[in-house]
């Protein structure tokens, strides 16, 4: 098993949460605050829209099951990356669509795969997602992590929509 770690943002956490860990290939998915400029970050600031941060998604997969292209093509498929700050009804800089790469070659996929959900026309806008360097990942609380599956009933703006790229 080669572990390689993925984080992105595309609206609410708690949806893509959802959805990545059913991916055969992934081992963990954890929620939290990257890509702004406070310490410590936490959902009573983060929602606040002033902290730089976007609720993300911190993924662990199985590289030798499932590339790095692949986690990002089905994340265009479960958002939609056209909307800047916006996802559904959550409406804000913290709802932004990002890719977040660790190493260079995550962003020469991560461009790459951006300029094919482009030329697909998949999406009849163009893409708005942001492509930034990794930076300080911090958790979300608890009652966030598997929001989901400890609230069947809970709210999401995410599905898998059935598009090819």
């Amino acid at each position: 098993m080669k572990i390689e770690v993925a984080t992105l943002a595309g609206g609410c956490f708690w949806g893509l949460e959802d959805l990545l860990r059913r991916i055969p290939g992934v081992q963990e998915v954890e929620v939290g605050y990257t890509g702004g400029l406070s310490e410590n970050a936490s959902y009573q600031e983060v929602k606040t829209g002033k902290t730089g941060h976007a609720e993300s998604v911190q993924i662990k997969f199985d590289s030798s099951v499932l590339t790095y292209e692949q986690v990002l093509l089905q994340f265009f498929r479960m958002h939609d990356p056209t909307t800047k700050n916006q996802q559904g009804n959550d409406r804000g800089t913290q709802y932004r669509s990002v890719i977040f790469y660790h190493t260079p070659q995550q962003r020469a996929t991560a461009e790459a795969v951006i300029l094919r959900v482009d030329r697909s026309h998949a999406w009849k806008d163009p893409v708005v997602t942001e492509i930034i360097p990794a930076g300080p990942w911090w958790r979300a609380e608890d009652y966030h992590q598997d929001y989901l599956l400890k609230n069947s009933e809970g709210y999401t703006c995410h599905y898998l929509r059935n598009i090819e790229f």
